[in-house]
Parts: C-alpha cells; sequence; structure tokens
C-alpha cells in the first residue's frame, strides 16, 4: 500500500484531486495499521486466554516414592482450578522423568515434579541437563527435613556424642542409604564434611529394607523421613537425634535441629518442585505458578503434605531458581569432595 500512495503523489491531475486522492489513501494506510496493531494486542495473550484446552500431564518418579505422592496431591489441587484432568505419568526412578520432560513440547500440557536430581544431575553424571537452561522452575513445592536416627543400642543421647564417638572411631559405624546422589545419602555426606568424621555407607534398595536391618541392629544409623521413622520412635525401637533442617519441624514438634544440637549450620533437606521444559510461553509459566502457589498455600494442601511427611512451600519460580542455585553451590562441593558418581 505505501508503493501505491507513493505513485499517487507523483501521478499528474489537479492539485485538488491529488490531495482528496491522497487524504484517502493515507486514511485507509492508517485504519488498516490500527486494525493490525489492535489485532496483535489482542492475539499475544490468546494462548493464555485458552489454556489448558485439553488434560495436563505431571511426570515424576516411580509409584509410591515421595514424587509420586506430592504429584498426585498438587494434581488434585492444580485439576480443580484449571478445569482440566491432570494426570500423573510415573517414570522410573533416576535421570528418566527428566529425559522425558525434555522431549515433550514445550507448550505447558507436560509438567514434571522432581528433587534434587534436576539440579545436581550435572554433578552426578555425564551429559546430564543444564537445571537452569533447560527448564523453567515454576515453583518449589514442598520440603521434607531427614531425621537423624541411630539404633537404641549405640552409646550416644545427642549429635555432639555421636561425633565423639565417631571421631574416636573412625569408620566404625555403618549408615543405610538408598539411592546414589539421594536426599538421604547427601544428607549423611555433608554430615561426615562439616563433623569432620567418617561413617560407612551401606547402600539398599528400599528404604524398608534399610529400616529394618537398623532396627535389627546391622548398622547403627541412617538419614530418613519422619513419617518411616516416627513409628519407631514411639515404641523405642530407634532414637532420633536431631532434624536435618534449620528450623524445627512441625512433623516432629520437640526435637532439636542437627545444627543446634552440635552442628552449627547444618542444614540438608529433601525438595520437590514443579518445572516445565524451557521454551514454555511466559504467560502460561505465570499462569500455573499463581495457581500453584494459591493451592500450596491453602490449609488443605497444607494438611495433606503434612499427613505424608512433608511442609508446603509454594514458591515464586524466582525464588525457587535461587534455592536451586544456592543447593547446587553447597551440596555440589561436598558430592565433588566426596567423589559421588552415578556413572
Amino acid at each position: 500500500m505505501l508503493t501505491q500512495f507513493t505513485a499517487l503523489i507523483c501521478a499528474g491531475g489537479s492539485p485538488a484531486l491529488q490531495n482528496r486522492t491522497v487524504a484517502a489513501q493515507a486514511t485507509r494506510l492508517h485504519y488498516s495499521a490500527g486494525t493490525i496493531a489492535i489485532s496483535a494486542l489482542l492475539a499475544f495473550p490468546a494462548h493464555a486466554q485458552t489454556y489448558p484446552a485439553k488434560p495436563v500431564r505431571i511426570i515424576t518418579s516411580g509409584v509410591g516414592g515421595a514424587g509420586d505422592v506430592a504429584s498426585r496431591i498438587v494434581a488434585q489441587g492444580l485439576a480443580a482450578v484449571l478445569g482440566q484432568q491432570v494426570i500423573v505419568d510415573n517414570r522410573a526412578s533416576g535421570p528418566l522423568p527428566v529425559e522425558v520432560t525434555l522431549k515433550s513440547p514445550a507448550d505447558g500440557y507436560t509438567l514434571m515434579l522432581y528433587g534434587s536430581t534436576v539440579w545436581l544431575g550435572p554433578y552426578l553424571r555425564n551429559n546430564a541437563p543444564d537445571p537452569l537452561k533447560d527448564f523453567a522452575p515454576i515453583t518449589l513445592a514442598a520440603t521434607a527435613p531427614n531425621i537423624l536416627v541411630v539404633h537404641p543400642s549405640l552409646p550416644v543421647k545427642n549429635v555432639k556424642e555421636l561425633i565423639a564417638l565417631a571421631t574416636i572411631h573412625p569408620g566404625a559405624l555403618n549408615y543405610a542409604t538408598t539411592g546414589i546422589g539421594s536426599s538421604p545419602h547427601l544428607a549423611a555426606e555433608l554430615f561426615q564434611a562439616m563433623a569432620h568424621v567418617q561413617f560407612v555407607r551401606i547402600s539398599y534398595k528400599g528404604a524398608g529394607a534399610a529400616l529394618t536391618d537398623l532396627i535389627g541392629g546391622q548398622i547403627q544409623l541412617t538419614f530418613a523421613t519422619a513419617s518411616s521413622v516416627s513409628p519407631h520412635l514411639k515404641t523405642g525401637r530407634l532414637r532420633a537425634l536431631g532434624v536435618s533442617s534449620a528450623h524445627e519441624s512441625v512433623l516432629l514438634p520437640g526435637l532439636t535441629t542437627i545444627a543446634a544440637a552440635g552442628l552449627p549450620g547444618y542444614e540438608s533437606s529433601s525438595l520437590q518442585g514443579v518445572f516445565a521444559p524451557a521454551g514454555v510461553p511466559a504467560t502460561i509459566l505465570q499462569k500455573l505458578s499463581q495457581e500453584l502457589m494459591r493451592y500450596l498455600h491453602s490449609a488443605e494442601a497444607k494438611e495433606k503434605f503434612l499427613a505424608v511427611g512433608a511442609e508446603t512451600v509454594g514458591s515464586t519460580p524466582e525464588q525457587f531458581a535461587a534455592a536451586m542455585k544456592a543447593e547446587m553451590t553447597r551440596m555440589g562441593k561436598v558430592i565433588r569432595d566426596a567423589g559421588i558418581r552415578e556413572d
């Protein structure tokens, strides 16, 4: 249209006719440009207005694990506000949920709820994706502390006494853990690094088998979830020395932190966050973040998570990203120094 407009100005004819023609063309050009601009503004948030138009899936770890339980709670709450079915897609624990998520379209219909495997992966294995570039963090959903428990026959009543015993007898105490790089494993490694003591790691395929051997006296200590050890603390079959979080937990009221009990600065918890593949439109990420934060701050969500041994967080994407970076710096050093690898 601009070419036609210029040609008319240069053509012959009366000045009045030229002026009227130019004015008419200018009006049409202005109207068309305005229409295009308005259409663009209206179309920009269209995907957010129609999202979600189909079921959303949350990829997580195997059935029965912490990620699975958290995903089902989140799926129920998210489905209620989105008005669409939210499906939990269980995959084998480890890097598989991460790989499946990254291969999915970045359209907001595939999310992932997972823990430290996402952001600590580069320290544990080769060719792991970049957690800060390949994913879009949405919210830190929940956190669960580890409880340091020992067999009652071990002659220690608190963290200071455990450190003293381990210092006198390096390598004499065994601890149970499941999964290389898992939260309980790294909690124990951090404890050893900060206390300058040495335990012997005994690996188990499942937490149930590890607790059975701890109760039976085959091993001396472990870091475990509050929900798994709470019944055994009440019966006296296990003794709790401290909770790994920075503050005392409502999951085990009255149990002091490991930091306050003899290892200042110690903190280690299991984190579960919600991610999307990088590239999801910002308006969709914002909608998901707002709805998830609103639900995770609700009394219903808090009650459901407490029942399974976790506490809700409901952070902003920026807060979640900052938490990941802090974990990568702190725990990345522990992993490197201890030579922990999954490869």
